[in-house]
């Protein structure tokens, strides 16, 4: 065994001079103590795991018989009435002069044609609380004042329709009012005025 050795020695100390064996051997165990030293952080916890894609069923499509649904009934939508046109307050008449323009005339003639229907409409209401045809309700609209109206007088009731149209185009409907309008107001004016008490206005 010794011969063995030897020759083994003498062989390598051919190819690899002994010091520069004796080195690598050193190195070596070197790196055999350092690994052991730092075992077991140098070595993987889990080992990589070679999964294989499953194989899956194809799945066949299922055929459903179609539902009979009953048709659902919509909700009917309340009926929502047009806003209440609210009535401009009768006003006390101004003392006009002989030859003299009312206020309704004088707001025309300055082309606020708009006030002028309103200024009308006004006066209108009062003649209609004066003749005692209506009762003087504060708050009352176009269409209570039509209805009031036309239970005492029912010749009245489309002069104070066409009148309350009138004045609602123009401060409800926004609608810019001239001078056709205030002359149709001054027309229904003058035929209710000759209704209720057989004269024409002023």
């Amino acid at each position: 065994m010794s011969r063995w050795w030897t020759e083994t020695v003498a062989a390598l100390g051919d190819v690899v001079p002994l010091p520069l064996a004796a080195l690598i051997l050193l190195a070596v165990a070197l790196m055999v103590a350092l690994s052991w030293y730092f075992f077991p952080a140098w070595v993987p916890r889990r080992l990589p795991r070679f999964t294989f894609p499953r194989l899956r069923r194809p799945r066949l499509p299922r055929f459903r018989l179609p539902r009979f649904r009953r048709p659902r009934r919509r909700a009917r939508r309340a009926r929502t009435d047009p806003p209440a046109v609210r009535l401009p307050a009768p006003r006390i008449p101004e003392a006009v002069p002989a030859g003299g323009l009312g206020l309704a005339d004088r707001l025309a003639a300055e082309g606020r044609y708009a006030e002028a229907v309103r200024e009308r409409l006004r006066e209108m209401v009062r003649l209609l609380v004066v003749q005692q045809v209506v009762e003087p309700r504060p708050g009352l609209t176009v269409v209570e004042l039509t209805e009031a109206a036309a239970r005492t007088r029912p010749q009245v009731r489309p002069t104070l329709h066409a009148a309350g149209s009138i004045f609602s185009d123009l401060w409800y409907a926004q609608r810019p009012a001239t001078a056709a309008h205030d002359r149709r107001m001054r027309e229904l004016a003058t035929d209710l005025s000759r209704v209720l008490t057989g004269e024409e206005p002023r």
